[in-house]
């Protein structure tokens, strides 16, 4: 086991949430997403921190900063860190009407002044403001170029009200957003944007997906016969890939992925969450992690001081047992491994 203290590692606490509810499972509460997370522990070494959703039923935007404060009290008082924030941006799509545009920009406003909260408290040393597009991608494919635009627009209204905050936004790049569901599309919003404090968050399991082009099958990357066996053309559409987004990369999910899409709840389906363990699993985790982590040249980009775990719609049974986060903190601690760093 190396000696490297970065990145810090991260569990992602939204998974208790997303893909839960009344047509699903139970959602899991944030006390025992932390305590899970806090509980973990592999040959000595345990979670630093979590990553947040800001969003219901685990976070109320609008408390005050008492509130705040106490959240962060729990969070520290569990010895971990809270570091990206997710805005909950999902009733007013960044394409929608002058009204929900205006929605959207006004919970991002919300969720970088939560979080610059969290940082003055201390509890936050790093960590950005995650969003999407909060629209579907069949409704972007009518009118591309106009949707593009509108989605532009609305992400660079977001991105000026978080730098008054001194918040970096993260567009996290998912099938199931407008815009956002493949990596030429993701790039091209990006692009489009034109805003220093914006940048991609890259999520193992979801970027997966975009080299078979689902919901864009003329950006797809491996070819239609592809053999999951044939890991020399798997590499090299991952390094076309991670080449390409790598630079907009300020936020990082390790994951799992079996090549398949999955949803859950109200959640639309995208890349399919797996254990660490999955037998399934396409990706060599901490390997292929190297791809993001890692230059052209096989450096070290440092260009985010945590990275994070998300396991969204995992049953209720797999979360709640300790072996679950245990695999997967060691899953993590290998990634840090091979591609951290001592500071």
């Amino acid at each position: 086991m190396s000696d490297h203290n970065f990145p810090k590692l991260h569990n992602a606490t939204w998974p208790g949430i997303v893909g839960k509810g009344p047509d699903s499972e139970p959602v899991i509460s944030l006390d025992t997403m932390l305590e899970s997370t806090a509980a973990a522990e592999v040959n000595g070494v345990k979670f630093d921190g979590v990553d947040i959703g800001l969003f219901d039923p685990h976070i109320d935007l609008d408390m005050s900063d008492d509130g705040i404060k106490k959240l962060a009290d729990k969070v520290s008082g569990l010895g971990l860190e809270i570091g990206t924030v997710v805005a909950p941006i999902w009733g007013g799509p960044a394409m929608g009407s002058k009204e929900e545009r205006a929605t959207f920009v006004e919970m991002v406003k919300k969720s970088a002044r939560f979080a610059s909260k969290l940082r003055e408290l201390g509890v936050r040393p790093n960590g950005v403001v995650r969003i999407d597009s909060a629209s579907k991608p069949e409704a972007w494919a009518e009118d591309p170029a106009g949707n593009t635009k509108l989605i532009a627009e609305t992400f660079r209204a977001a991105c000026d009200v978080a730098a008054e905050y001194g918040e970096s936004l993260a567009a996290e790049g998912e099938i199931c957003w407008g815009g956002m569901q493949s990596w030429k599309t993701m790039i091209d919003t990006l692009e489009a944007v034109d805003r220093k404090n914006i940048g991609f968050q890259a999520d193992m399991s979801h970027t997966l997906l975009y080299l078979l082009g689902y919901n864009r099958p003329e950006d797809r990357i491996l070819p239609l016969d592809f053999d999951w066996n044939d890991r020399e053309t798997l590499d090299a559409g991952l390094r076309t890939l991670t080449d390409a987004l790598r630079p907009w990369t300020i936020d990082f999910h390790v994951a799992q992925n079996d090549g398949t899409v999955h949803g859950t709840g109200s959640h639309d389906k995208t890349g399919r969450h797996c254990l660490a363990t999955d037998p399934n699993g396409k990706l060599d985790i901490a390997y292929h992690a190297g791809f993001w982590l890692r230059d052209g040249n096989g450096e070290l980009t440092k260009r985010f001081n945590h990275i994070c775990w998300d396991g969204c719609m995992f049953p209720n049974e797999v979360m709640t047992k300790p072996d679950t986060w245990n695999d997967i903190l060691a899953a993590m601690i290998k990634v840090r491994d091979a591609h951290g760093w001592k500071a």
